[in-house]
């Protein structure tokens, strides 16, 4: 089918649902603060929200390059679910019962982003349907059965075992043998919720500074073409494009994500679908997608298309290249044949922070005020919540307000991540390990082996992932 008709960039659909937002006035010059926030994505405003309300008389102000939301946070998929990068090595670095914790403050997050979108009236489409993770080769259904046996390991509660039948009966995936549900999970609108919790923030009290790029943080000094801000706690909020900072080339590796969406499907489509309790959908390849059926009754849908940009590249407006859309609409099809004939009217794609060991981490460098959370790998959108709640129980330990609490004790605080090789060596690895994971993939597409292919274990070696 073609996708002439398709709109390619444009930051993404859930921009072009809700229109490009009239960036608020930049930095006037220089300025003091209290605590100086840099990144207006959903870590940078979780955390000026949680500081204020915490600490109303805090002067906060949260500088933003472009305008809050023009990152990750307004081109995801909309999962808002209790994954998290890094729980299996935390395990090992900390014991079972520390990562434990973490993933048990991970499942309470679902809940409390909810929570805090009812209460400051941010309708952005959430639907706690939970999530669908689905096995369509014997390969795959071997990993989900570890998977779901390694998640009640870890203290899951309500995951579900589904075979194909009871799968069919949720939603009807092409050749699906197998699935595994959690409860702790949601879709929501990505642009919906950011815009809204940029609005709380503000009306709390909060400057927000957008077309405001910061080029450089020290110590208490965060530069930007504008002027300096000065503060005791300059927070690095930046996520996929951290490498854009000074000295933080190698720190955090910007891989892209593709997504595309549908026009909105008939009742005739959705009939031979099912999807009716709007489950964020995902399965169990090496090289994964990611789903959600939207409010109005689209399918959106992502994965990775190109990996990586040379030398940390990130993009400016979200055009992804056309053979990672028709990759998208194949996955599209196959998944649900009754969606050839849909138009796909938008694609998009966008960058998600990867640390060199896949650990999402929060720090505080008790030293310099200096601190940071980040390296989501895909998983931020609730993520971000518990990293902002856990940088102001930080901050707060750190200035006396209070002692250490359940969050600043989790294992994934302070945590030291090396840096990437240098280029070429980075560009290199990456494209060859999503080339074997495709290869992987299309192996175990044709096998009877219920054993995960051996490219992709040694794929997973050499990054690190395992």
């Amino acid at each position: 089918m073609s996708t002439v008709s398709t709109v390619n960039g444009g930051i993404s659909f859930w921009y072009a649902d809700q229109g490009t937002p009239v960036p608020r006035e930049p930095l006037p010059g220089d300025t003091t603060t209290d605590v100086c926030i840099v990144g207006g994505g959903y870590t940078g405003l979780w955390t000026a929200y949680y500081l204020k309300k915490a600490v109303p008389f805090l002067n906060i102000t949260v500088l933003e390059a472009k305008f809050c939301g023009y990152g990750a946070s307004g081109r995801n998929g909309g999962w808002l679910y209790n994954g998290i990068a890094g729980r299996d090595r935390y395990a090992k670095l900390h014991g079972h019962d520390a990562a434990v914790r973490l993933q048990k403050a991970m499942n309470d997050t679902v809940d409390e982003v909810v929570r805090v979108a009812a209460e400051e009236n941010i309708d952005a489409d959430i639907h706690q349907g939970g999530v669908l993770e689905v096995a369509y080769t014997p390969a795959q259904l071997a990993r989900l059965k570890d998977f779901h046996s390694v998640e009640i390991a870890f203290g899951e509660t309500g995951r579900v075992l589904r075979g194909a039948r009871e799968t069919a009966e949720r939603i009807r995936v092409t050749g699906a043998v197998g699935s595994s549900w959690t409860p702790h999970g949601a879709r929501l609108h990505p642009v919906k919720l950011v815009k809204g919790l940029a609005d709380a923030v503000e009306a709390l009290g909060v400057t927000i500074h957008e077309s405001t790029p910061v080029t450089e943080i020290k110590p208490k000094h965060a530069h930007t073409p504008y002027g300096t801000v000065r503060a005791p706690y300059i927070l690095r909020c930046t996520e996929g494009f951290t490498a854009n900072l000074k000295g933080q080339k190698r720190t955090w590796l910007p891989m892209n994500s593709s997504m595309i969406a549908t026009e909105p499907l008939p009742k005739s489509v959705w009939d031979t679908i099912g999807w009716d309790g709007r489950e964020t959908l995902g399965d169990m390849a090496h090289a994964y997608m990611y789903a959600q059926r939207t409010a109005d009754d689209r399918i959106a849908l992502g994965g990775r298309g190109v990996p990586y940009r040379f030398g940390s590249g990130t993009d400016n407006d979200g055009r992804t290249q056309p053979a990672t859309i028709e990759a998208l609409r194949e996955i599209l099809v196959r998944f649900f044949p009754t969606t050839a004939g849909a138009r796909i009217d938008h694609a998009w794609s966008g960058v998600l922070g990867v640390p060199r060991d896949w650990c999402a981490t929060v720090t505080l460098d008790r030293s310099t005020g200096l601190g940071w959370a980040g390296g989501y790998v895909g998983s931020g959108v609730a993520t971000t919540n518990l990293a902002a709640r856990t940088l102001r129980d930080l901050i707060q330990q750190d200035s006396g307000q209070s002692g250490p609490t359940d969050l600043t004790t989790l294992p994934w605080v302070n945590h030291k991540v090396r840096r990437w090789e240098p280029e070429p060596f980075r560009w290199i690895g990456v494209h060859g390990m999503y080339a074997a994971y495709r290869t992987a993939d299309r192996r175990e597409l044709t096998s009877a082996e219920a054993t995960t292919d051996k490219i992709a274990k040694t794929a997973d070696r050499l990054a690190g992932r395992h």
